[in-house]
């Protein structure tokens, strides 16, 4: 088995390679288990028009009839939406859902390896996966910071999800050497709100310089991705106060009822948006459109 029996480009995407235009990976755990049907489904069509209205060309990845699909067409992505048994594809899971036939969504860690399999330099999400609280203790840390460390593919996202141990993530991405650039601030943003209180590596607002960073770090050999830190539109933001008080609530509920592992994000996420009566739902696809166009301005860049 080739790498050529396992990927499928969508003829959009498939077009757009053979020109060179700017392609921007996105994932599609945001679509199976980061929103409800059909928010997630009018989101994620929502979020592809907003990158080719910024010049570029959008290609959602997932796994379906054990192939990795790059680009999604209407049906797939309603099939995706409305599915109860998509897999959580990380590294380890992709083998497993493509050697199965199981319809998978992917997350960071495994939309960063197909994206590189494709030859996409940009992905766009919502926000990382990072160190999970309490992870002394459990040892939870999300595979998306190693995927970021091995795997040449920058990430734009509204910094990592604000559920987990924010000091750590950064203290383990500076470990393993992954550079943190915030855009429009010197601070890490922090997903439902604007600004962690911990500074980036560094900021560089402007696309065409972002390009040249990362034309810079990938010619001098020094491998892995990047995290690309661009907060969520001020009027989308959440008091700090009030999203914190539904997180300890939320990762509370979660202790007590045993939840761990691959499970926690997708419960903890479902359950701060019921307690903030949808409030952090508007949040997270108001970040994810924001991401949208700075992401398709940076794979324009790329191709320059």
């Amino acid at each position: 088995m080739t790498l050529e029996h396992l990927i499928e480009f969508s003829p959009e995407v498939a077009n757009a390679r053979l020109a060179r235009q700017p392609i921007v990976a996105l994932e599609s755990t945001i679509i199976s288990h980061g929103m409800p049907y059909p928010q997630n489904v009018q989101t994620a069509r929502e979020v592809e028009a907003i990158v080719r209205e910024h010049g570029a060309v959008p290609a959602t990845i997932a796994v379906l009839d054990g192939k990795i699909r790059v680009g999604l067409d209407e049906a797939q992505l309603e099939w995706l939406g409305r599915s109860p048994d998509a897999m959580k594809l990380s590294r380890r899971d992709l083998p497993f859902a493509l050697a199965t036939g199981r319809i998978g969504a992917t997350t960071v860690a495994a939309t960063m390896i197909c994206a590189q399999l494709a030859g996409i330099e940009v992905f766009v999400t919502g926000g990382i996966g990072g160190v999970h609280r309490g992870a002394e203790t459990s040892f939870d840390i999300s595979a998306d910071l190693q995927e970021l460390a091995r795997t040449p593919v920058a990430v734009v996202c509204a910094g990592a999800k604000s559920i987990l141990d924010l000091a750590l993530t950064l203290e383990y991405l500076e470990t393993y050497g992954v550079p943190v650039i915030s855009v429009g601030q010197d601070n890490f943003a922090a997903f439902y709100t604007r600004d962690s209180g911990l500074k980036a590596d560094f900021r560089i607002d402007d696309p065409g310089d972002q390009a040249k960073f990362l034309r810079a770090k990938w010619a001098l050999g020094l491998g892995g991705g990047a995290v690309i830190s661009n907060p969520v539109p001020a009027e989308a933001a959440m008091p700090p106060a009030v999203i914190d008080g539904y997180i300890a609530q939320a990762l509370s509920e979660a202790d007590a009822q045993g939840i761990s592992g691959k499970s926690v994000t997708p419960y903890l996420l479902a359950r701060i948006k019921d307690l903030s009566g949808g409030a952090s739902l508007a949040t997270n696809i108001a970040l994810v459109k924001h991401n949208a166009a700075v992401g398709a301005a940076l794979a324009k860049a790329l191709v320059v």
